[in-house]
């Protein structure tokens, strides 16, 4: 007969009903310690067997447990307990198979799934793996870039592979933008590392028949190692990409010391932000093409489409 203590050990001191049961408590037993405040009742038939407030983890077994049979935490709820994400969400999210309708649960997303990924083995609370969980985030994601973005910051992270979330993305028999997704997992693959990186080499870089630039490639300066976005080594011109709307005085500091390297060693520094790369990309790419010739590069630049605001060549 197992031990009640060990099991709420395993469960971040959640039991269920039917595991206290097991474990030969009677329901007067369970009543008793529900009575003294020894025990709390967060949803039927699932109890915390300790005092105080419950972690994180604790509310998030109590909630899978209220969930029942099949249920396991995916979506933002995995990339949570997978550190795809800092900070928790809200809602919880939970698969379910589709032939299962629990009671409806305060804070809960249910997805209904006829085929529920199998949970990381051995960790408690029951949660999807990192690759399962990235293409579920694609699937749910409001738009292309967001989708993106799972797949760069899970690979970023060193979360897991291109070659692994290929193999999910290709497996599974319904995919929201297949196509573009495994594109953007060869790109992720071959070294861009956010959003804006990926739309550069896609349609900045490739669109516009560009040489093809080295991406995140390590560069030791004394004890420190830095990372160029885009390095074109050949003509000494690297390109630098920032999404976000504004540095703080310390990476302004850092970018700074690191475009000053550069330019001791005869490098050009470019840098574009996400307006420079998502509305102007045309634009953008005559900039990189300017620079490029003056490093020595003689290839011509291809445009994009019959819109495309680069003049012929």
């Amino acid at each position: 007969m197992p031990d009640i203590e060990d099991v709420a050990d395993a469960q971040a001191g959640v039991v269920t009903r039917k595991q206290a049961r097991e474990c030969g408590l009677t329901d007067e037993a369970i009543w008793a310690r529900l009575r003294s405040g020894r025990w709390r009742k967060p949803f039927r038939g699932v109890y915390y067997t300790f005092t105080g407030e419950p972690s994180r983890v604790a509310v998030l077994s109590a909630t899978l447990a209220a969930a029942g049979r099949g249920a396991v935490l995916s979506h933002h709820t995995a990339a949570e307990l997978l550190g795809l994400v800092d900070e928790p969400a809200a809602p919880i999210h939970i698969s379910l198979p589709s032939d299962r309708r629990p009671y409806l649960l305060d804070g809960v997303r249910f997805h209904y799934r006829r085929s529920v990924p199998a949970p990381v083995p051995l960790r408690s609370p029951a949660r999807t793996g990192i690759n399962d969980t990235v293409v579920d985030l694609t699937q749910v994601a409001a738009n292309l870039d967001q989708a993106i973005g799972w797949i760069a910051r899970a690979c970023g992270r060193r979360l897991t592979t291109a070659d692994r979330l290929t193999a999910v993305l290709r497996s599974r028999p319904r995919v929201r933008w297949r196509a573009p997704l495994l594109s953007a997992v060869a790109d992720v693959g071959a070294g861009s590392r956010s959003v804006l990186e990926v739309r550069f080499l896609r349609d900045v870089e490739r669109g516009h028949g560009l040489p093809a630039g080295q991406r995140q490639r390590p560069r030791r300066a004394g004890s420190t190692t830095t990372y160029r976005d885009v390095e074109y080594e050949e003509f000494g011109l690297v390109v630098e990409l920032d999404g976000r709307v504004a540095h703080d005085d310390e990476c302004r500091i850092r970018d700074r010391a690191r475009d000053n390297r550069s330019a001791t060693r005869g490098w050009a520094t470019l840098r574009f932000g996400w307006t420079d790369v998502s509305e102007r990309p045309c634009r953008t790419a005559a900039t990189v093409a300017a620079t490029l010739r003056l490093g020595g590069w003689r290839g011509p630049v291809r445009r994009c489409g019959p819109d495309c605001a680069l003049p012929a060549a």
